[in-house]
């Protein structure tokens, strides 16, 4: 596995269009090494009699091209062509070789596929080229500089491999840190999902009774149904925290009970004053576990709106059971008159919707005749 990955990322690396640049470190050692060399340069020509001034010149062209490859290097290995060209002249053409061969190792870290082999090419027609415009008994060694050339050229490639690796990880990290920070948000949204469906209906409960204890008729159901809702509230406080810590015992908390959903709403919508019809059997063996949630939590959203914004009457839940759909049906009647205004999210219809649709089933609610009406249909198959 390992050999496979290091040969995906030698070919990944062959096959790149551009040009990778230099990194800041490499920058600064390519610049240091041309100043301390054309400064060598101007040293030996001030300090050595005999200098030709135009192999000189030709010297310090060469070092510069060497500068161009920090930002082109299509143009550089051009000029290094030309200077190549232009060293016969002055007859220095074996030290402007070696200058290509030293120049193979930036090629190969920053060049492209066609550039590199171009690179090889002409670096190979000049090495055949110098030894037949060397001068009458001298000898030119081409195997040292092919040699030269391509160690300077693994160098390079090493070089090469070793940041397109180090980028690579760098952007794996980015993206794992990415994801991180997204299940974290996921994490809060669900968080909050939870506190919404369970604690914020609790806390309806309670804000309704606190209302309804001015009247000393309901003040002592009102401070019972306050009391309850308020140890609901707790319970169900602990089962979030016990989930959003992942704590063992967290998985024997069963949550999603629709019978239990239905038998709470009944019980807090009759002690708000409403008379309630109740159809359907929710303990049916036909509905799905997963159904059985979704259905508990638009029954328990429902309830909470309920219990905020209908008006006097009779509320209906109806629950249809077949052998392909599960139809739940809530129906409050509408308010006569404006009621004191409850504190809301907003938010309640649209994770309905969202659950349900998520289950691939149908959602609706909506005014119908007087009445605000709730309809969930969720497959059973």
């Amino acid at each position: 596995m390992a050999f496979d990955q290091s040969t995906r990322e030698t070919a990944d690396t062959l096959r790149l269009t551009r040009g990778e640049k230099l990194s800041a470190i490499e920058r600064i050692v390519v610049l240091v090494i041309l100043g301390i060399t054309v400064a060598a340069d101007l040293i030996g020509f001030f300090t050595t009699p005999g200098v030709n001034p135009v192999a000189l010149l030709l010297s310090i062209a060469t070092t510069s091209v060497f500068a161009l490859y920090l930002w082109k290097p299509l143009i550089a290995t051009c000029a290094l062509g030309v200077v190549f060209a232009l060293s016969f002249l002055p007859g220095s053409e074996l030290q402007v070789l070696t200058a290509a061969a030293v120049a193979a190792s930036l090629v190969m870290r920053l060049g492209w596929t066609s550039l590199i082999l171009s690179y090889t090419g002409a670096f190979l027609v000049a090495a055949a080229i110098v030894p037949f415009a060397a001068e009458p008994g001298v000898t030119v060694n081409v195997g040292l500089y092919l040699v030269f050339a391509t160690v300077a050229g693994a160098v390079g490639f090493a070089l090469r491999l070793a940041f397109a690796r180090g980028s690579r990880l760098e952007r794996e990290l980015q993206a794992a840190a990415e994801q991180e920070r997204q299940a974290v948000l996921a994490e809060r949204r669900w968080i909050a999902g939870e506190l919404h469906d369970s604690i914020a209906h609790h806390l309806t409960v309670v804000s309704l009774h606190v209302q309804m204890l001015e009247d000393p008729q309901t003040s002592t159901d009102s401070q019972e149904a306050i009391r309850v809702a308020a140890r609901k509230a707790m319970t169900d406080l602990r089962f979030v925290i016990e989930l959003a810590d992942d704590a063992p015992q967290s998985s024997s908390v069963q949550t999603g009970d629709l019978a239990a959903a239905i038998d709470e709403a009944q019980e807090e919508f009759e002690a708000a004053g409403h008379s309630v019809d109740r159809v359907g059997d929710p303990r049916d063996e036909r509905i799905p576990r997963a159904v059985e949630i979704v259905l508990a939590r638009i029954t328990r959203e429902s309830a909470t709106n309920i219990l905020k914004y209908a008006g006097p009457g009779e509320v209906q839940m109806h629950l249809a059971v077949d052998d392909e759909v599960a139809h739940l049906i809530l129906r409050s009647p509408l308010p006569t008159t404006p009621r004191r205004e409850l504190s809301s999210s907003r938010t309640g219809l649209t994770r309905m919707a969202e659950r349900v649709m998520g289950a691939s089933g149908q959602f609706s609610a909506g005014e119908e005749e007087g009445f605000w009406v709730v309809s969930a249909r969720l497959p059973v198959v």
